[in-house]
């Protein structure tokens, strides 16, 4: 079903994105080892939780973590944190390890890592398998707010 999402988004948004199954992976430097990736090519889909109760995507490099005061200046705002797994999934209606923007079941607006280009690797909804886009794409097509929030 989460697959199903993310395709049916990526072609609302007229998105080219390219769905590959991969064996299960313990990490992201494991998933990139699979997909024959360095991990900077994988960009981690973060969903944040702002004090007000809304939440925002973030996207970073897969060798990369959120710079939160970074981020919280990007926002403009002065907290944000990491939802539990369970408010993530609320959030999203994804699991971590498969969350992504792209179908989402709510639209939170998206914060991306301005490291993040060419051809990446992200979550694609269900386990198991990675979604391949065009980063400058997909920043486009989600109308993403391009800042430096990682270190």
């Amino acid at each position: 079903m989460g697959r199903e999402r993310v395709t049916e988004a990526a072609e609302r948004l007229g998105l080219d994105v390219e769905l590959v199954e991969r064996p299960a992976a313990d990490s992201l430097e494991g998933a990139a080892a699979l997909l024959g990736l360095d991990p900077s090519s994988i960009v981690k889909s973060l969903v944040v939780a702002r004090s007000d109760g809304t939440f925002l995507f973030a996207l970073v490099p897969g060798d990369r973590q959120i710079a939160w005061a970074k981020l919280r200046s990007a926002v403009g705002v002065n907290k944000l944190r990491l939802p539990s797994a369970d408010e993530a999934l609320a959030a999203t209606g994804y699991e971590r390890g498969t969350i992504t923007p792209l179908g989402s079941s709510t639209a939170w607006p998206v914060f991306a890592d301005e490291r993040i280009a060419g051809r990446i690797a992200m979550g694609a909804g269900a386990h198991g398998f990675s979604a391949f886009v065009d980063a400058a794409a997909l920043v486009t097509a989600l109308d993403a707010t391009v800042a430096d929030i990682s270190a």
